[in-house]
């Protein structure tokens, strides 16, 4: 199993499938339907049956039930975009067997390193074999370790018949790292009752709470004259955008909380005199909190007209998604399973909210319970990133084992 989904996750990586929140098409960008096209080959020729990919890039398969029970059906799902956050093109995929704990050279001639100084989660996989960047790209992870993982779990099964399942369905999504992966997923057509997201971090980690969440923009219109005679006639609509951060709570940051703590967070901010633009996003995990700070959004907006003008600044805020913890605590057995899967592979389950999240978070709430199991990886998102072979191999049995659990328990 370690070599099958090293070799799968090895070519995964090639294929660039950063995904584009400008792009308002479905997948935002090619590669992911490239990507999705070379899955779908790959499917059919482990075996799996039922295989569909639509023209948004969305792919899914059956594996057939081998079992006379009554069993529900089960889903595993990951996501086919990586984020836009750092370079995800051209990826080098480098390997340390039996990590010492000491510092991993990433990129001499850039003295990039991955350091357990900086990084000291790093000393839990001594021993292991770690696949990294090679400091210029991220290395995609999140979520290519989760298909892998899916993947080598399917092939298993169908190579193990006596293993004993009922019907499960898997799903590769496009666009989950821009907030649109369940837009266009069809919850009836993947006909699971239950379904498992394999875009987790560390071994273990076991989630069914996420933030609550929305997007923010904001636009800032003032006028622009000569400085010089500018007295009595000038909007600066910078110094505009910069008293409205301001007045937001500077302690309710991203780099501020964690835990159970909710932020604002300015994204990016560009204009000049005559126009700037803000974008941010809100997140809590109470659902009263959320809409205190959307409403505390739209006070400060309210403010700042009365001062400079109604039609001096633009507010659009859209709810992305919500807390899954609503939708799954009433079939809460879902999670326990997976809990007690854990603890018989030797694995301690690491159940935690989300501080973000997955495509669980919306499928929830469209009838299809999800929480989010682990991949493996670490530092998602930039150059720092890296996965543990022996964790991806883990996830793999933990979905093996669910699908047995579910099939005993029938």
């Amino acid at each position: 199993m370690k070599e099958e989904i090293i070799r799968r996750f090895t070519s995964y990586v090639q294929v660039d499938t950063q995904s584009n929140e400008d792009n308002e098409s479905c997948p935002s960008t090619p590669g992911q339907l490239t990507f999705a096209q070379m899955l779908a080959e790959e499917l059919r020729n482990i075996g799996m049956k039922d295989i569909s990919l639509d023209e948004y890039g969305y792919l899914m398969a059956t594996l057939p039930a081998n079992t006379q029970k009554e069993v529900p059906v089960i889903g595993f799902l990951a996501h086919l975009d990586t984020a836009s956050d750092f370079n995800g093109a051209n990826v080098s995929p480098q390997f340390v067997e039996n990590y010492d704990g000491g510092d991993i050279t990433l990129n001499e001639a850039q003295q990039i390193v991955l350091s357990p100084k900086d990084f000291p989660e790093l000393l839990t996989y001594k021993g292991q074999t770690l696949i990294t960047t090679d400091g210029t790209s991220l290395l995609g992870a999140d979520d290519k370790a989760g298909i892998a993982e899916i993947m080598t779990a399917m092939a298993y099964l169908i190579a193990h018949p006596e293993i004993k399942h009922g019907t499960v369905r898997v799903a590769f999504t496009p666009d989950e790292e821009i907030g649109r992966g369940p837009e266009r997923f069809d919850v009836a057509a993947f006909g699971a009752k239950y379904a498992y997201t394999v875009d987790g971090g560390q071994l273990g980690e076991l989630e069914y709470e996420s933030f609550n969440a929305a997007s923010v923009k904001i636009w800032c219109k003032g006028v622009n004259i000569h400085p010089g005679f500018a007295k009595g006639k000038m909007i600066n609509s910078a110094k505009m955008a910069m008293e409205f951060q301001r007045r937001l709570p500077a302690e309710e940051a991203p780099e501020t909380t964690d835990g159970y703590e909710g932020f604002y967070h300015l994204q990016s901010i560009q204009g000049n005199v005559e126009q700037t633009q803000l974008q941010y996003i809100i997140r809590d995990f109470d659902r009263n909190r959320f809409e205190e700070r959307k409403a505390n959004m739209q006070r400060i907006v309210d403010e700042l007209r009365a001062i400079y003008g109604e039609d001096n600044l633009i507010l659009e805020m859209k709810d992305t998604y919500y807390n899954m913890k609503e939708k799954i605590e009433p079939v809460i057995e879902i999670v326990h399973i997976a809990r007690e899967v854990m603890e018989g592979l030797g694995i301690e389950p690491i159940i935690k909210p989300i501080r973000g999240g997955t495509d669980g978070s919306q499928l929830s709430y469209m009838g299809l319970p999800t929480p989010n199991l682990f991949a493996g990886g670490e530092n998602f998102h930039g150059k720092y990133e890296y996965v543990s072979v022996e964790s991806m191999v883990y996830a793999s049995k933990v979905i093996i084992e669910i699908a047995k659990q579910f099939e005993q328990r029938a």
